[in-house]
């Protein structure tokens, strides 16, 4: 499940961190970042993985019923089937086609919503990554800012003075909200957001 979010996380963070102005004159300004150190510790990302997993957790338990449901009705179309005449077989038949049908397209509906409650939980996360970087990029004249903690990445070397990863997660920490803040009243009970998850082969915990 880890790397499931994780993945989804390093997806949508740092689009734009590679992109700047180059400098007018003399050799330009770069940087580089550690992205899934500071995935690691950005502020909101273990709560945004939380929520996930539960919402997650819901679906995959709502895909688990259905899908035991056509199991028994399958299982009791087998163990009637000989004694069937040929027109119960077929009115059975189509009755377990249409389950199955309906099995598979709420499936696909979950699917998508797991895809866009990810974005929703995930993204004000990363819009918050990128506007440091950008930030520091802009503030310290760096051309260039460059990953060395993606996968995809293609740094395999660099002088570690080229390092900011440290300097975005203190500011990210320090924009944060402080956590001994007066909490303000709860405005009541909510409602129970809408759940994510892959229905058809949901990712195992690692």
């Amino acid at each position: 499940m880890r790397s499931f979010i994780r993945a989804a996380l390093g997806a949508l963070a740092f689009s734009v961190v590679s992109t700047g102005v180059a400098a007018a004159q003399g050799t330009p300004k770069i940087a580089y970042i550690r992205s899934d150190k500071i995935i690691a510790q950005a502020p909101g990302r273990a709560e945004a993985e939380a929520q996930i997993q539960k919402e997650m957790d819901t679906y995959r338990e709502q895909v688990k019923v259905m899908g035991d449901s056509l199991n028994t009705l399958v299982a009791a179309y087998n163990k009637a089937e000989p004694t069937l005449s040929p027109a119960a077989k077929q009115g059975k038949q189509k009755e377990i086609q249409a389950k199955e049908a309906e099995y598979q397209q709420r499936a696909q509906e979950l699917e998508q919503k797991a895809q866009q409650r990810q974005a929703e939980l995930v993204g004000p996360v990363m819009q918050q990554i990128n506007k440091v970087i950008e930030q520091i990029r802009a503030e310290d004249g760096y051309a260039m800012v460059f990953d060395a903690g993606n996968q995809a990445g293609v740094v395999v070397a660099a002088d570690s003075s080229l390092d900011i990863t440290d300097k975005v997660i203190a500011r990210l920490k320090a924009s944060a909200p402080q956590a001994n803040a007066t909490p303000a009243k709860p405005a009541g009970p909510t409602g129970r957001p809408a759940g994510a998850t892959r229905p058809k082969n949901p990712p195992s915990e690692r």
